[in-house]
């Protein structure tokens, strides 16, 4: 996919903030002109122009990000030194969205200027080219990535992101700050920030300004961090499993085999979800942690329902047998 289809487009200028943001991710640093870097990207694609320096422009993907490798540097600087400038004018008379050289090798003055002229903003890297290509798509993968934010407690159980839903008051925050204390996670309390990764992917985080706080009624707003340490808290984790808490209502019927499959659709995206009733003397941490238990051994291939279902089955047949025969 080219161009993402919530046709997100960002900065230069913001891409080289994603990379700081990440502790220098990308370790790039800027040569042509500061407002060089209002260009906008619009895909998270990448392109290494070699074939197009050597004259074919059939193809030219001028809108991805040009990544210059050591060999389309080599073939740059060859071509610079021979005095053949015809494609490389011909290469800025494309609106060429960024132009990043690897392994720290900074094109000549005249590659700078041209840029400059068009406003083509050229950035060059301490990174190798294939670990700048993939980190650099990666952090563009994130940014693109489409997003939605959810009424909910995300938690880490077992190692399985859980979602934990329902209505104001039915003890999500309460359930979760159990869980802590029984060694699981906190990711995210309240507001859970929500990214589809290449739309088969959910990756919750906290909002910033609240991110591994929570809200106990009673007590206020408690700092996991501090309380639990570094060991209770996560910042992000991949959504696997939802979980809602609904009122108990002793007219409702809930499954009680667990051979009736539900989802829940974030993005677009169906996640496998559990509904437990709450009621006095139920004790929620301890079932969610069973339904992790219960995914885990799921991706493993064991489906406790179904074996039932099948040892049941086998018991009637076998019945029916003895029966004929007597």
């Amino acid at each position: 996919m080219d161009i993402p289809e919530n046709g997100k487009c960002i900065s230069i200028e913001r891409l080289l903030q994603l990379g700081y943001e990440a502790e220098d991710l990308l370790h790039l640093r800027v040569l042509t002109k500061e407002e060089t870097l209002k260009k906008e990207i619009s895909t998270y694609d990448i392109n290494r122009p070699g074939l197009t320096l050597a004259g074919d422009y059939d193809y030219f993907d001028y809108e991805k990000l040009q990544i210059f490798g050591r060999g389309e540097y080599s073939f740059l600087m060859r071509l610079i030194e021979e005095g053949k400038l015809d494609s490389l004018y011909k290469f800025f008379s494309y609106s060429v969205t960024c132009c990043i050289f690897s392994h720290s090798n900074e094109p000549p003055d005249i590659f700078i200027k041209l840029a400059d002229k068009e406003t083509i903003p050229v950035l060059v890297s301490s990174l190798p080219t294939n670990i700048l290509t993939t980190r650099l798509t990666k952090v563009l993968e994130d940014e693109f990535a489409p997003r939605t934010s959810i009424h909910g407690v995300l938690v880490e159980v077992f190692g399985v992101g859980i979602l934990i839903i329902g209505k104001s008051g039915v003890g999500k925050s309460e359930c979760a700050l159990e869980l802590i204390e029984r060694g699981h996670r906190l990711v995210a309390d309240d507001v859970v920030e929500i990214r589809s990764i290449a739309d088969t992917l959910l990756v919750g985080s906290g909002a910033k300004l609240i991110q591994h706080h929570m809200e106990i009624r009673g007590l206020g707003i408690l700092n996991i961090n501090y309380l639990f340490g570094v060991r209770g808290i996560r910042d992000k984790k991949q959504i696997q499993l939802v979980i809602s808490l609904v009122e108990w209502d002793a007219k409702a019927e809930y499954d009680r085999l667990g051979l009736e499959k539900s989802s829940y659709s974030i993005l677009g995206v169906e996640v496998p979800m559990f509904t437990l009733p709450v009621k006095p003397g139920r004790n929620i941490p301890i079932l969610i942690e069973s339904a992790a238990m219960n995914y885990r051994l799921l991706k493993m291939g064991y489906d406790s329902a179904k074996d039932f279902e099948k040892r049941l089955e086998k018991r009637i047949q076998e019945e029916k047998h003895k029966n004929n025969t007597d």
